[in-house]
């Protein structure tokens, strides 16, 4: 069955449309899914397709940007779907977050040029280059610390380097990319891994099928 087809259908329906992130999460999350028993033959990281169904769970998985995996979820687009916390933390959509998959656990952190002063010395607003403006705008307005946002969508890194920002807020996994840039990490704003977010009328009118997808991915996290 297309999606199409899945759409046009009332809520009734049992199957389950379920968006995923492409990129890095893909592949980790796919191997819990497996684990879970959620398979599709042509399904992998490498992948060109974006929809393939999953025929054993009457599922469709779609895959799509991260950022759009919430809004696809949200209003009911997919039933479920499988996108980093920090995603969640910038949008702030209204999504059940039943299930912490722990794969690709990376965070959200500050950064500076090494031997920057620090921000409580800045008589003046400190000027911060992220692309998570609300994130860092709820980040330091809870120190009491005036900050002029500069949003950015890549190479982040490059912002203090050049004069564009003071600081910089981005997503950190190993810290390497920092360093080759000579910035260094002045505090991490929170952690991120990878969520299971749910469709609120889903968890309700498919409710069967949408908790034994969370029961079986919980089993396969703790398995692992």
């Amino acid at each position: 069955m297309t999606v199409k087809a899945r759409r046009s259908q009332d809520h009734t329906s049992t199957g389950i449309t379920i968006a995923l992130s492409k990129g890095k999460l893909l592949g980790p999350v796919l191997h819990l899914l497996k684990q879970a028993g959620y398979y599709s033959p042509g399904l992998s990281a490498e992948s060109r397709k974006l929809v393939f169904d999953c025929a054993a769970n009457d599922a469709t998985f779609l895959i799509v940007r991260p950022t759009d995996v919430p809004t696809y979820v949200e209003h009911g687009a997919a039933d479920v779907g499988v996108v980093g916390k920090d995603v969640l933390l910038e949008q702030g959509s209204d999504v059940y977050e039943p299930l912490d998959l722990k794969v690709g656990a990376c965070r959200i952190s500050v950064a500076a040029l090494q031997g920057q002063p620090s921000p409580d010395r800045w008589s003046s607003k400190i000027r911060v280059a992220t692309k998570y403006p609300n994130v860092t705008e709820r980040y330091f307005n809870q120190r009491g610390m005036p900050v002029e946002l500069v949003k950015l969508y890549g190479s982040i890194e490059l912002a203090p380097i050049v004069g564009l920002a003071d600081r910089i807020v981005d997503l950190v996994e190993t810290g390497s990319t920092l360093k080759a840039h000579d910035l260094a990490e002045v505090e991490v704003i929170t952690q991120s891994t990878a969520r299971l977010i749910v469709n609120r009328a889903s968890l309700k009118l498919k409710h069967e099928p949408v908790q034994a997808l969370i029961d079986r991915l919980r089993a396969a996290v703790a398995a692992e």
